[in-house]
């Protein structure tokens, strides 16, 4: 029987081309290595599966969790659902710079092409510079033959919907809609476990070896919504709602808590929890115990695990499957 408890994990920290330095000092942590684009709090991706941090599964990686307690872990419905495997990858990510143009494929096209989920996934901003951009859907129609003379000749930033950035801006992502995140964002990403990217455009930049980086210009052709909306942004959450609903859909569940004071997060047995902290301090209690919880981390909460109080002043965010 699993342990009625939160898990923390050892996030697995990514440098990437466009990384920076503020995964690490929004988390508290020592930077290790250049660029840090990405810190993957709960990951079950093949090769980066993350480690629990601490407590009586010390050293066990998450997919080693589930083959030990199964529905107990990820929830009845979850486990039947998804076949025993974990369904998102939650993370951190620091834009120091534009990252590609690209888009994701939705499940039965990624299902086909690479036996994968596809990529949904939610943005949530925890800090933006000034003048900082989100790219997400386009400003106009577009049809596959015009998407492919623009990648030939560099013109598809033209096309994108471009929006500017704030903390606590919300945007959902369905896969098939063309993106990017714009220098000087940080934001929180709650997405399908999934790590197939179509790159669409890439600025020109060269890799490590000094070529330019891989297009995947006839992938992206098939995955791409060319649908023209006049919204892509998602309407924020209120300040005065402590509670809120910013995404549902069917691959997960977001809410925001603005916690202040105490609140007791009651559970079922049907999905597991993800708690990432935005910002503030707060301890989460449970039956035998609490632990601490601040700004740039995330607990993950066991499907058996029957109730959870927060008390303290802080932003949180809560995902389920």
């Amino acid at each position: 029987m699993i342990k009625k408890e939160p898990i923390r994990f050892i996030p697995y920290l990514k440098s990437v081309i466009w990384g920076g330095g503020k995964i690490c000092r929004y988390k508290g942590i020592v930077q290790t290595e250049a660029k840090i684009g990405e810190s993957w709090e709960i990951s079950a991706v093949a090769g980066h599966e993350t480690v629990v941090a601490e407590g009586p599964y010390k050293g066990m990686k998450i997919t080693e969790l589930i083959d030990c307690f199964g529905p107990e872990l990820l929830g009845s419905s979850v486990m039947e659902r998804y076949d025993g495997k974990f369904p998102l990858l939650v993370k951190f990510i620091d834009a120091n710079d534009n990252l590609s143009v690209q888009v994701h494929p939705d499940d039965a096209l990624a299902g086909k092409r690479h036996d994968s989920l596809g990529k949904t996934e939610l943005w949530y901003i925890i800090d933006a510079d000034e003048g900082a951009k989100i790219y997400s859907g386009l400003n106009r129609e577009m049809t596959p033959e015009e998407y492919v003379e623009r990648v030939k000749d560099d013109s598809i930033e033209e096309v994108l919907a471009v929006h500017d950035s704030h903390p606590g801006d919300v945007f959902f992502l369905p896969a098939g809609r063309v993106h990017a995140i714009g220098a000087g964002n940080l934001l929180a990403e709650i997405q399908e476990s999934s790590d197939i990217t179509y790159r669409i455009y890439d600025y020109g930049r060269k890799d490590a070896n000094g070529k330019p980086r891989e297009l995947h210009t006839d992938l992206a052709k098939d995955a791409i919504d060319y649908t023209y909306r006049n919204d892509y942004k998602s309407a924020n959450a209120e300040e005065s709602v402590a509670d809120a609903v910013l995404a549902e859909c069917d691959h997960f569940t977001v809410h925001r808590i603005l916690l202040d004071g105490e609140l007791t997060l009651e559970h079922n047995d049907k999905s597991f929890t993800v708690l990432m902290c935005i910002e503030g301090n707060a301890s989460v209690g449970y039956e035998g115990g609490s632990m601490s919880f601040k700004a740039g981390e995330t607990l993950l909460l066991p499907a058996a695990l029957d109730y959870v109080t927060l008390r303290g002043k802080a932003t949180l965010l809560t995902a389920k499957a």
